[in-house]
């Protein structure tokens, strides 16, 4: 990804409809960023956008987090998470519901598999003691895919490359990419670079399918990232299609050797997850 010039960026973009980043989302960023951010005025900020304050409670009052109490206000969900949590959040949030048009695919569906997957990164997250912050990982889990509306929007075949792709167990990238010179890795990385999301995550969301991506054992926080999303990905599709994930078999036992984990550790970690999931 680092060696597209402005013309290439242009010519694989043009035509699609990227996300802007709403004002909103400006302004609420504006306050965090300040040398003391004003809790209540950040809270009463949220507060304006009803679906929005409505999906943090309910984000922070699932099993995930793991709250004790419940929490019905936003101030108390800032105070609770934390600023940079909130910021990751109201930035995933703000981006789902930037999409709008007619897909050829159900846009509705496809959030609730990238929250699932977002939540099962907490879940693996919190199990492994992962030192990678909570609200990365839910990030990575709802942007890693977020090149795919960008194609069904477009496109109205998109759907059965999907279906092909689902049917030969692979991943849809070489079909996307045979069918349309480009394809939701790369368009992915470039909604999370307009949306301002830290460049290695921009980076990550443009590799996530690479499968030699753990060959080169250097053990980065990215290295752990990746990982922790394929389980993510692998957890989602047995509890929803009851197969593994098509990329799962090429890159378990480097998963496995990068967390020293055993069959039986992997099988009790699926157990616990199924358990909260249900």
């Amino acid at each position: 990804m680092n060696h597209y010039n402005h013309e290439k960026i242009t010519d694989i973009i043009s035509g699609f409809h990227v996300p802007v980043r709403p004002e909103l989302l400006d302004t609420i960023q504006s306050l965090m960023e300040q040398a003391e951010p004003d809790i209540d005025e950040i809270a009463k900020k949220i507060s304006e956008d009803v679906g929005l304050s409505a999906s943090i409670l309910k984000i922070i009052n699932s099993p995930f987090y793991g709250c004790k109490r419940e929490v019905t206000a936003i101030k108390q969900a800032v105070m609770r998470l934390g600023l940079k949590v909130i910021d990751s959040l109201v930035t995933a949030l703000l981006l789902k519901t930037s999409f709008k048009g007619e897909a050829s695919i159900s846009l509705e569906r496809f959030w609730e598999e990238a929250t699932d997957i977002a939540n099962a990164m907490t879940f693996i997250g919190n199990h492994l003691g992962v030192k990678t912050p909570t609200e990365i990982l839910y990030t990575v889990g709802l942007f890693h895919n977020c090149g795919i509306p960008l194609l069904a929007l477009k496109y109205d075949d998109y759907d059965k490359v999907l279906v092909e792709a689902h049917q030969k167990n692979t991943n849809s990238l070489s079909s996307e990419s045979e069918t349309y010179r480009t394809n939701h890795a790369v368009l992915g990385y470039f909604v999370a670079s307009s949306w301002r999301l830290p460049p290695y995550i921009c980076k990550l969301i443009s590799q996530h399918h690479d499968l030699e991506y753990l060959k080169t054992r250097n053990e980065t926080e990215n290295h752990l990232i990746f990982a922790v999303l394929k389980m993510a990905e692998n957890l989602v599709d047995k509890m929803k299609r009851f197969n593994s994930s098509p990329d799962w078999q090429y890159i378990q036992s480097d998963i496995f050797n990068l967390f020293g984990l055993t069959d039986s550790d992997y099988k009790q970690l699926e157990d616990d997850y199924f358990d909260v999931f249900q």
